[in-house]
């Protein structure tokens, strides 16, 4: 079996969404540069709280871009409390798996959302349970990972 799946490889070489939005209703940037991987989503969101567009700018490894890339297309056209339900094991399942070692890339594309919704939230004064929310900037889930 190769290491990763032709879904891993073509959203790692036709990344979807990449870029950034001006004037986002919602942005949120997690990694941690030891690890080597940073996402940040973007969000504009309409007046039904429908995911309208979505972007993302990642420095990483294939895995954290292939990441990015499918989580982006499935949070895309969604209601944000669905987007919220996103988790990084959907998100790998949709890659078709990752390798043991990469599954912490899968973690941040389910992180940066929840940022950026919560970002979205705080801008418009929309009440929220705080325990949905990560709150680990010191990216804990690397340590494994980046030797810290």
């Amino acid at each position: 079996m190769a290491l990763y799946s032709d879904k891993v490889m073509d959203h790692f070489r036709n990344p979807r969404n990449v870029g950034s939005i001006e004037n986002a209703d919602g942005v949120g940037e997690v990694g941690n540069p030891v690890c080597g991987d940073i996402m940040k989503i973007y969000l504009k969101i309409n007046d039904q709280k429908i995911i309208e567009d979505v972007k993302f700018e990642t420095f990483g490894c294939g895995s954290a871009i292939a990441s990015s890339s499918m989580a982006t297309e499935l949070i895309k056209g969604k209601p944000v409390q669905e987007a919220l339900q996103l988790t990084n094991k959907a998100v790998t399942e949709a890659l078709d798996g990752l390798p043991a070692h990469k599954i912490h890339c899968s973690v941040l594309a389910e992180e940066a959302i929840k940022k950026a919704v919560k970002d979205y939230y705080d801008k418009n004064g929309i009440i929220y349970d705080a325990d949905l929310f990560p709150d680990d900037e010191d990216c804990a889930h690397c340590e494994a990972h980046c030797g810290r």
